[in-house]
């Protein structure tokens, strides 16, 4: 018995008109290089046709894989910021691992960034479908919205490509450099600083342009105009002028007037939480009427300062209270 290939090969030989008629109907257009190689190797072994088409649609798959962005930190913005950071981030931590490894997530105590976080998944797979399907649920009682970050976290370069660490570092400090400088609550907080400068300036130098009241002498004379005694009076010391409490300049803790007579620290505490970087309230035993309130730093306790000084918060955390529309008086301590 002959091969295939010999048989393929006699019936071509004894049929050459066949080949001739039917090359000679064709229509007179130009081939597809592409469909004819496909053709005529099919013509020649299907079983090789095939195995070349698959071999070709995998070797364009990586590709279109390069092509499709990677997206491994997402960005949650309208968290709750009431919420403590700690149990925040364990919320996140807990909600997302059920899409994929969790490599970090991030918060910020600073108010620019407050009610906002960043999670990073292993790949970008988890990271999409976690997006697709967590957008807008309600975490205490908010419903978060997500996003693809635009930069890679610290977490991510770590794990995946741990050779490019201190490029990343060098790069992300250039950007928050930059971001900071234009931030406008940062500008806005320096020129507070630097009005407080200038009005403690100013109070200084009017203090001490004021007439100095120090010793004088006062000499006894005889009638002709002779002395006869000198008395030296030494005036009490001049009082200092107190600057407002206004002027101070900004420090982490701030000083707490004007409380109604029932107020405990519970009732501070519940005032002052939802403010970034609280770090403690100090009440004075005997005086319910002032109390002390430190944050990590001024840059936390400035705001805060602006938003309560001059409200009512009593009216929310102690309803009912006769005292409950007095208004609260913050500034800064004296350091």
């Amino acid at each position: 018995m002959q091969s295939p290939a010999v048989e393929i090969a006699s019936v071509a030989s004894t049929e050459p008109s066949t080949s001739a008629s039917a090359s000679t109907s064709t229509a007179p257009t130009a081939p597809n290089p592409a469909a004819g190689d496909v053709e005529m190797t099919a013509a020649t072994d299907p079983t090789t046709a095939t195995a070349d088409a698959l071999n070709g649609e995998q070797a364009q798959q990586p590709e279109r894989e390069e092509e499709e962005p990677r997206f491994e930190v997402v960005y949650i913005n309208n968290l709750n910021e009431k919420v403590k950071l700690a149990v925040m981030k364990q919320s996140l931590t807990t909600l997302f691992k059920e899409y994929g490894k969790v490599l970090g997530v991030t918060l910020h105590r600073n108010v620019r960034m407050r009610g906002q976080a960043f999670v990073t998944l292993h790949d970008s797979k988890a990271a999409q479908l976690a997006v697709k399907e967590v957008k807008g649920f309600p975490l205490y009682g908010k419903p978060m919205q997500l996003a693809f970050a635009k930069t890679r976290s610290d977490a991510l370069v770590k794990k995946k490509d741990p050779q490019h660490m201190s490029e990343h570092i060098a790069e992300r400090t250039v950007r928050k450099k930059l971001s900071r400088r234009e931030n406008p609550l940062r500008k806005k907080e320096l020129q507070k600083k630097l009005a407080a400068k200038q009005a403690a300036e100013a109070a200084a130098a009017a203090s001490s342009s004021l007439p100095d009241a120090g010793a004088s002498t006062t000499t006894s004379t005889t009638a002709n105009g002779a002395p006869t005694s000198t008395t030296t009076t030494t005036a009490a010391p001049r009082r200092q002028v107190q600057m407002p409490d206004e002027y101070l300049p900004p420090n982490r803790i701030l000083f707490i007037q004007n409380l109604p007579s029932k107020t405990t620290k519970a009732h501070l505490e519940a005032v002052f939480a939802p403010c970034p970087g609280l770090v403690e309230v100090r009440t004075i035993p005997g005086r319910s009427n002032i109390a002390f309130v430190e944050f990590v730093d001024e840059v936390q306790s400035a705001p805060a300062k602006e938003a309560l000084h001059n409200t009512k918060p009593w009216e929310e955390v102690m309803p009912g209270d006769e005292e409950a529309g007095l208004r609260i008086k913050v500034t800064f301590a004296k350091m």
